[in-house]
């Protein structure tokens, strides 16, 4: 994937950390970052099929979920699967559609279901959703609620790639213009794999220091009181326990791609700025003197002692 997907190592590294803790990511980040190609490259490499839809303002829950057709033949109502029936789904600028529709994505992303009329149908494994928000353009759009974001696994803000990393895109896209289409991969990750990679990192080595060193960092977003008076003034709500199964879950799937047996606090201080980003809410005062909530978590970070 990273020589397909240039210049977006960290965007690259946290989709997989989705796949393997079967859990799902926020994108933010400029139109033209290879947010689409990152999660169609993926679904090449793993036994799974992709589909992209894009949210509009005009787009109904049924659109996204399908619906139930009358069959004139048979007298009755068939189920029609909607396009969030693939394995992988890119649900490209999901702040754009309206409360019913975000509700019915965030519905099949935490119960792996989809309900229509009196039925739930269950979706297909294994089932990841990245959706994207653009930052720049902010009218017309349906900001997601914070107890809807708590949903994401992770929130990754991706940027610009330098200018070295321009040219070899460049080059990249020049050389694809020209060749025949990609052959599909000769062997893909299988199911049965990554249920073995599953059940590997949740059997990797996690030391109770570094267990109480994730439980008090997230216990800080909550009480920065006795740490940092200015941060506890920063912070009007902070992360749920969400925050630290999320936490502890991603740092095993980074020890795992780095081939360690155990998790080590630098796992938990990387992945901590993705998965607290959208589970703290700051107050009225961080925003008037422009203090981000990446700033937010870094000040944590060096507030909260290891070990």
């Amino acid at each position: 994937m990273s020589e397909q997907v240039l210049g977006q190592e960290r965007l690259v590294n946290r989709l997989m950390i989705a796949l393997l803790a079967d859990g799902h990511l926020l994108v933010e980040g400029p139109p033209g970052l290879a947010k689409t190609r990152a999660i169609k490259e993926l679904s090449r490499h793993i036994e799974g099929d992709f589909h992209r839809v894009q949210f509009t303002p005009d787009l109904l829950p049924g659109d996204l979920t399908g619906t139930d057709i009358y069959r004139p033949e048979t007298s009755a109502f068939q189920f029609q699967h909607g396009p969030i029936f693939h394995n992988l789904v890119l649900a490209d600028e999901i702040n754009r559609a309206p409360a019913k529709v975000q509700s019915a994505l965030l519905e099949a992303m935490a119960e792996h279901q989809v309900s229509v009329g009196q039925r739930s149908y269950p979706l297909p494994r294994p089932f990841l959703v990245m959706a994207t928000q653009n930052p720049i353009e902010q009218e017309g759009t349906y900001p997601l609620p914070e107890a809807q974001l708590d949903r994401f696994l992770l929130h990754v803000e991706v940027s610009w790639p330098d200018a070295e990393t321009e040219k070899k895109i460049m080059k990249l896209v020049r050389e694809e213009a020209g060749a025949p289409p990609a052959a599909a991969v000769t062997a893909p990750l299988t199911l049965a794999q990554l249920e073995t990679a599953q059940q590997e990192l949740r059997a990797l080595h996690l030391a109770p220091a570094v267990e109480e060193y994730i439980v008090q960092l997230v216990q800080a977003t909550r009480h920065a009181q006795a740490l940092d008076a200015q941060v506890a003034g920063w912070i009007e709500w902070g992360a749920s326990p969400r925050a630290s199964l999320a936490l502890e879950v991603c740092a095993r799937a980074q020890a795992w791609l780095a081939d360690r047996d155990y998790v080590s606090p630098e796992d938990v201080q990387d992945l901590a700025p993705d998965v607290l980003r959208h589970r703290i809410l700051p107050s009225f005062a961080a925003q008037a003197e422009g203090i981000s909530t990446t700033a937010i978590i870094d000040r944590l970070l060096h507030s909260v002692p290891v070990g």
